[in-house]
């Protein structure tokens, strides 16, 4: 198998990744190409079939891995849901995969992909107990326990977005209520301060006085969601990744001091905050990752 390649896929509701990659994790081809709006299933995989052509066009790839924005099931075959995708409820998508481009296909959660990616060549490689959030138009999460990923029984774990920061905040389209997402993503950024984030990363580095105090507020919230989190799971490291994190350094003060005064050191002792090393690629190689470990299990 030293030789081979595989495919890993990042499927986004604006743009789909795709990257061809060898076993050590090197992308020797990628390619991002427009979702299909309405972003109905049957559409988007024949979007998806035609970008494989194009970055496999002598076939030398013997697998693909997916990674989806919502939860697979245990088994790596079926996209639940997409809460930012119309219709995305219980498609079969390896199933597809399988029978229309004739190589073995497994699904995960996008931001598991990420989470596997960091721990396999980014920040995670050195921690075998780590949590991921990927700070983008949503908030993804992962959770890394004795050096795998937890899923829990159905596949669903790890959507650490998705718990609740303020009781009686903004409606999220997880069907809860002032989630940690709808604080702390580019859509939250946005309804909150009516700018991008990267704006606000750049203006804090001219020391604008109110980007800087959006940080420190941003910060907080985090650092809030952040506890309950550690409460948990007390992990040796959490990675934050996602546009967002761009601006990690504006953030982190005020994250560590939440982070100091709701946690007891028994719970965070020796834990480390870390930005993410791999970049919007993340989601690309964990799906790479993925079909690797479905090679090897297959063999």
């Amino acid at each position: 198998m030293a030789d081979t390649q595989v495919i890993g896929i990042d499927l986004g509701g604006t743009a789909i990744k795709l990257g061809r990659f060898s076993q050590d994790g090197t992308c020797l081809q990628s390619l991002t190409v427009a979702t299909p709006q309405p972003a109905i299933p049957e559409v988007v995989f024949m979007a998806m079939v035609d970008a494989i052509a194009q970055i496999d066009p002598d076939n030398q790839t013997i697998a693909i891995g997916v990674g989806t924005p919502g939860p697979a099931d245990a088994k790596g075959r079926i996209a639940q849901i997409a809460i930012n995708l119309p219709q995305w409820v219980n498609v079969p998508l390896a199933d597809w995969l399988e029978a229309k481009i004739g190589k073995p296909a497994v699904i995960e959660n996008d931001a598991n992909c990420a989470g596997i990616a960091e721990a396999w060549l980014g920040a995670g490689r050195q921690y075998k107990n780590f949590i991921m959030l990927t700070l983008g138009t949503g908030v993804g999460g992962a959770i890394f326990l004795g050096g795998k990923l937890f899923v829990g029984h159905r596949g669903a774990a790890g959507e650490l977005g998705l718990i609740t920061l303020q009781p009686d905040g903004p409606m999220c389209k997880s069907g809860n209520q002032g989630s940690l997402e709808q604080y702390t993503s580019i859509k939250a950024i946005r309804r909150r301060t009516g700018k991008e984030p990267a704006e606000l990363g750049l203006l804090a580095k001219e020391g604008d006085v109110e980007a800087l105090a959006f940080w420190r507020e941003y910060g907080r919230d985090l650092g809030i969601g952040l506890s309950s989190l550690i409460y948990i799971l007390t992990p040796e490291a959490i990675v934050l990744g996602g546009g967002v994190s761009a601006s990690f350094e504006f953030f982190f003060p005020t994250l560590k001091a939440e982070l100091e005064k709701r946690v007891m050191y028994t719970s965070r002792t020796g834990l480390q905050i870390l930005p993410a090393e791999l970049g919007n690629s993340a989601g690309m190689v964990g799906a790479a990752k993925l079909a690797w470990e479905k090679l090897i299990r297959n063999s």
